[in-house]
């Protein structure tokens, strides 16, 4: 309900802010104020949000050698889908090339711009300077810099650590538990001020750019759409042929969890619903249990290909052009800080706005996109949703554990269920027709 009423307040916020910045447009350019609040808000949650559901996520499953067979065959399929997605989302951003055309509203001296100076390069033009920068000469200093590669790999390195010192570890793995719960809260509460953030971002987008900036959010918008479909009708359809199953009679199967998804950008709600579903579709309930929470941190599909294309959004919008092997050193970078905030409001954002900071790209992209955000969110969120519980068929399957005969009697339950209903609403229909038709003949 809550989150029902937010997308409400969004989709009001966007809308008045599009009429305010029209309407008002010099007016319009004095409320960047509040899209640099929020911005500064969701900065300031990155690192301790990251810190600790990076490493709970990791070590909440213990030994790292527990894990065995079914943790590496999970792991590798995930690196494989997010590669595909990143160069998906990667190939659709430089055909449509979403962020040229936009005015350089960068070049503008406010208060928004100051925190985003535009800078000519980025800091790591090679993979040997990827590397070097990966390394953290201290930890509270890539926190305080919002260094999010630094800082994932000083959590995978703890993580590491804590599973191999084993139950002594326990009481940092609960205080770190504590601290992702806490996070989570925090986040909703500074999620709380997004509508007021977006309707300041748009209102100012549009009284700088005009009402024509509205063909630019529809491009982003058809390029992401167009990206997902692709990715779900290729790379999804793919590894279902691979396994033996129907994409449709999945979809189809989840449909009421992907609803759910798609209508509140939002998967904890339905991850639960999902879950019950895929091992009623023949997936062992083992499997469900381990791949679909991991992967809701490690297997993002929707939310790694919208990064991608953001990335390159921001570059194109502030003039920055990206040699091929700087956009490749991107996405290995994005490879890494995509992982460890699922479930998390707006997640792609905040590591959207991170990931530009690694980079000393300007997050000037992120408050043009605040102001669509919960659009582009319902998509990918729903891609996720999908991605994962494909994943728990292929893995399955490659353990030769998936039951296919449980799976053709939930499809045929389904559309029995489906049929019936079909058939009721039909005879309700008849009957409501034939006493109305019976009233007439009586008079």
């Amino acid at each position: 309900m809550k989150q029902s009423r937010l997308t409400i307040a969004i989709f009001a916020a966007l809308l008045l802010g599009v009429l305010v910045g029209w309407a008002f447009p010099a007016f319009a350019v004095r409320l960047h104020v509040l899209a640099e609040i929020f911005l500064r808000m969701v900065k300031m949650i990155i690192a301790p949000l990251l810190f600790a559901t990076l490493v709970v996520g990791i070590a909440g499953h213990g030994d790292v050698k527990s894990l065995g067979r079914l943790g590496i065959k999970t792991i590798a399929y995930f690196e494989v889908v997010t590669t595909l997605a990143l160069f998906i989302g990667l190939g659709f951003a430089n055909l449509f090339k979403p962020g040229v055309g936009i005015k350089n509203i960068a070049s503008e001296q406010t208060g928004l711009t100051r925190i985003v100076e535009m800078a000519s390069t980025t800091h790591h033009n090679s993979f040997g300077d990827l590397l070097l920068s990966l390394c953290p000469t201290s930890i509270f200093q890539a926190m305080a810099d919002g260094n999010l590669l630094q800082i994932v790999i000083f959590c995978i390195f703890f993580a590491l650590a804590i599973c191999a010192v084993g139950k002594k570890a326990e009481p940092v793995v609960g205080i770190l538990n504590s601290v992702a719960s806490i996070m989570f809260k925090f986040t909703e509460y500074v999620m709380f001020f997004a509508p007021v953030g977006i309707f300041g971002a748009i209102a100012y987008t549009v009284g700088s750019n005009g009402i024509e900036i509205l063909y630019n959010y529809g491009k982003i918008i058809l390029s992401l759409y167009s990206a997902l479909a692709v990715f779900v009708l290729i790379v999804m359809y793919v590894a279902c042929k691979i396994v033996g199953i129907s994409l449709r009679a999945l979809i189809k199967a989840v449909q009421e969890p992907a609803l759910l998804t798609f209508t509140t950008a939002s998967s904890e709600a339905a991850l639960p619903k999902a879950m019950a579903i895929m091992e009623k579709f023949g997936v062992p309930k083992s499997i469900v249990g381990f791949v679909m929470p991991t992967g809701y941190t490690f297997n993002l599909d929707g939310s790694t290909l919208y990064l991608a294309m953001a990335v390159l959004f921001s570059t194109q919008l502030v003039g920055i052009h990206l040699t091929i092997e700087q956009q490749l050193v991107i996405m290995f970078a994005l490879m890494l800080t995509s992982k460890g905030v699922a479930g998390v409001p707006r997640a792609s954002l905040i590591v959207l706005a991170g990931t530009l900071t690694s980079f000393n790209i300007p997050i000037l992209g992120v408050a043009v996109l605040l102001g669509i955000d919960q659009i582009l969110d319902m998509g990918r969120t729903t891609v996720n949703l999908i991605g994962n519980c494909v994943a728990t068929v292929v893995i399955a399957r490659w353990e030769n554990a998936f039951d296919y005969n449980k799976m053709a009697d939930f499809i045929k339950m389904k559309n029995l269920k489906t049929n019936t209903l079909i058939k009721i609403k039909h005879n309700v229909s008849f009957n409501k027709d034939f006493n109305t038709n019976k009233k007439e003949i009586e008079v």
